[in-house]
Formats: structure tokens, C-alpha cells, sequence
């Protein structure tokens, strides 16, 4: 996807933040603040609170006021106001496969705002701000029927003991979700979680409908990433609460096309170093090990029908992946003058010799640099020492 290689880090970085808040809980994944003084549900066993949850009736619909927090970035180097990058207050509304997420830029609303839409598996991220639509379309697995069983209480055991090989289940925790009795757990990484601390989910007791997902850093109590609801109702939500027109002259971006030369996926995947370098134009750079940790495995990815490589190396979250493509000159947008809008301001970092950017959040690091005609991104859970070194070993 061409897109992808040129975005702007910080760019992708909030588009993937919001895709997260969205896949986070389904098509209605709402976090809301828990501890307040609501009712709180008996206590069960994890199994039986999802099978419960999961075995519930279908509601016709939520609708919510909620905020969106961002902590992933300092907030010393975001500039000017941006929802998807520093947070916001807004709405949601959701029903079936559908939803619709409002972030206000201004408590009344206006320019500046983001809309986040779900129509199936279609994603569009409308930013008023600069005239611009993002559209992907979302992994999706098969669709459940009307009369798909329910998975049985053993099933879900099983899948739960089988999850706690790799993390830690806190238990189906009772708590008040936005004054709706709820069921909460937190999933923390039992190794290789990098810098990732865990995760928290909630549901509602009644209806078994997400009501809460946030994200922690290893070194720090509060979300740094939270979708979280002041007030929350079910029932049914109007077609037109679930829908926004498109922006006039709008500029679109895909995020996932493909290209006409890019690979049938229904063959079988271009893996090994050798097999990968045969596929490109130019000379890929995979050292045995890179910062300490081997090489695990030489893929050949598709960029909207451009070839590149994608290298990884150790196992689990702690890993380093490493994407190398041929270099192209990046488009600029005329509306986009600061980093491609995203009101953040990178730090210049040199790899070798040669100028980077360097993106250090609090569950990760990105570093971006060219050398002799290729594109180097270097990611992982890991802090910024690690990153640049990694690329420093490249």
C-alpha cells in the first residue's frame, strides 16, 4: 500500500489509534470509567461471565457520550489541537454492524472535529480539519447467524487456560461502568510484552455489549489509550445518527488498494532470505542478529503492488520488525504543511550518517530513515535506545 509507506509516522500512528478504539470491543466498543457508585454485578467465574455475555440477547442499539484519551505521545510535542492525537470529547452511536464515533475538536463541535465510521468491514476517518477521508477496509472473520450456537462453557475454559500459557487473566472482576453493572479484565503479558503493560475489557452484565477497552504502558497506572463513555443508553438509534455525508471536494485516501502487480494471496507466501531477494530491486539488509536478537523470519509484503521486505527479529512484543522497500520521494500535501498535519513535531535522529525521524511513544518506538535508494522503518515495543540501535545495526 503506497499510502502506508508515505504517511507521515505521526499520521499513522492516530489512524491506527483510532482503528484500535474501534476493534478494541467490536462494532460497539465503548470504554467508560469504572469505581464509580453504580450497581455491580454478582461475581462469577471468567468462563461463565463470557459465556453469559456471549449467550445474551442482541440489543437494538447503543448510543453514548464519551472521551477519547491519547497518551501515547508527550504532549511537548503535540502542536495545535487534534482529537485523534490528543484527545476528545464526543459521541458514539452503534446498532448491528455499524457505528459511528464523533470527536470534538471544541466542546460545541465544528472544525476540527473527527468522524470514525464502521459500515461492516469499511472503515472511513473523516477529518474536517484538512478535507480529508481515510477509507480501509477491516480484517473480518466469518459471519455469525442467527442460530450459531453458542461456544460451550468447557470451549471457553479451554480457550482461557490456553491464554493464560501467554498472560495473566485477572478474573471476571465486578464493577460500575458508567452506572451499568459490569464485568471487567485486565490481560497483562506474562513475557515479551515489550512495552506493553496489558490490557482491560469490560461488558455489560445484562446484555453481554463491550463497554470498556483500554491500554496500559509497563510503566504506568493510567491508560494510554481510553475510550471511555459519561453516559451510556440502549435501544434503538435513528439510520441517520449512523451515517455522515462526505465532505465536499473532500481529498480521499485508500489505505487498502492493491495494485495490479501485487501477488495473489491465495498462493502460498514468499518467506527466506534468499527466496525474498529475488522478488526485490534492491539488496535487502538482514544481519543474524540485530541488537541482541536473531533473526526470526524474511517476509515478502506487497506495497500496493511494489515489492518489499519485512525482516523480524526475537519473538512476542519485545521483537523489532524491520520493512525495507525501494525509496521514493514523499508526496506533499498542500493542506498538510506540518508533518502531514498531524500537529506533531518529530525529532531529526542520524542513522550512520544519514538524517532519520524518530516517533517515541509510551508503547513503542518508530525510526524512519533512506540509504543508497532503500527505506528503512525500524518498530517495536521497545524503548528509543533499542530502536536506534537497531537501525544503527541495519
Amino acid at each position: 500500500m503506497s499510502y502506508l509507506r508515505h504517511i507521515s509516522t505521526p499520521r499513522l500512528l492516530a489512524l491506527c489509534a483510532a482503528v484500535v478504539a474501534i476493534l478494541a470491543g467490536g462494532a460497539v466498543a465503548i470504554a467508560m470509567a469504572t469505581g464509580g457508585s453504580g450497581p455491580t454485578p454478582p461475581p462469577k467465574p471468567l468462563a461463565r461471565a463470557v459465556h453469559d455475555a456471549l449467550a445474551a440477547p442482541p440489543v437494538a442499539g447503543v448510543t453514548a457520550r464519551i472521551t477519547f484519551t491519547n497518551h501515547l505521545i508527550d504532549s511537548a510535542s503535540l502542536q495545535g489541537s487534534d482529537p485523534l492525537l490528543s484527545g476528545a470529547k464526543g459521541r458514539l452511536w452503534a446498532a448491528g454492524d455499524k457505528l459511528r464515533l464523533e470527536l470534538q475538536a471544541s466542546p460545541d463541535g465544528g472544525a476540527g472535529d473527527v468522524q470514525v465510521l464502521v459500515d461492516g468491514d469499511q472503515l472511513s476517518i473523516i477529518e474536517t480539519a484538512s478535507d480529508t477521508v481515510y477509507r480501509a477496509t477491516l480484517p473480518r472473520g466469518g459471519k455469525a447467524t442467527a442460530n450459531e450456537p453458542v461456544p460451550s462453557l468447557a470451549r471457553i475454559q479451554d480457550v482461557l487456560t490456553h491464554l493464560t500459557q501467554r498472560a495473566t487473566l485477572s478474573g471476571a472482576q465486578p464493577s460500575d461502568v458508567a452506572g451499568r453493572a459490569a464485568y471487567t479484565v485486565r490481560i497483562t503479558p506474562r513475557h515479551d510484552g515489550g512495552l506493553l503493560g496489558g490490557v482491560e475489557a469490560a461488558w455489560d452484565a445484562e446484555h453481554g455489549v463491550p463497554l470498556r477497552a483500554a491500554v496500559y504502558a509497563s510503566n504506568g497506572g493510567d491508560p494510554v489509550l481510553e475510550l471511555k463513555a459519561t453516559s451510556v443508553s440502549f435501544g434503538s438509534v435513528a439510520a441517520g445518527d449512523l451515517a455522515i455525508p462526505q465532505p465536499a471536494g473532500a481529498h480521499v485516501v485508500d489505505l487498502s488498494p492493491r495494485g495490479p502487480g501485487a501477488p495473489d494471496r491465495r498462493q502460498a507466501p514468499v518467506t527466506g532470505l534468499k527466496a525474498v531477494q529475488a522478488k526485490v530491486p534492491f539488496r535487502i539488509t538482514a544481519p543474524d542478529t540485530l541488537v541482541g536478537l536473531p533473526r526470526q523470519d524474511v517476509r515478502l509484503v506487497d506495497l500496493d503492488g511494489t515489492p518489499g521486505a519485512l525482516v523480524t527479529y526475537g519473538q512476542g512484543l519485545g521483537g523489532i520488525a524491520v520493512l525495507q522497500s525501494a525509496a521514493r520521494a514523499q508526496p506533499q500535501s498542500p493542506k498538510a504543511p506540518r508533518d502531514g498535519g498531524s500537529g506533531l513535531s518529530l525529532p531529526k535522529i542520524s542513522i550512520n550518517g544519514v538524517s532519520g525521524q524518530e516517533l517515541d511513544t509510551a508503547l513503542g518506538t518508530v525510526v524512519r530513515f533512506e540509504r543508497g535508494g532503500v527505506g528503512y522503518t525500524v518498530a517495536g515495543s521497545v524503548p528509543p535506545t533499542a530502536a536506534e540501535a537497531a537501525a544503527r545495526g541495519l
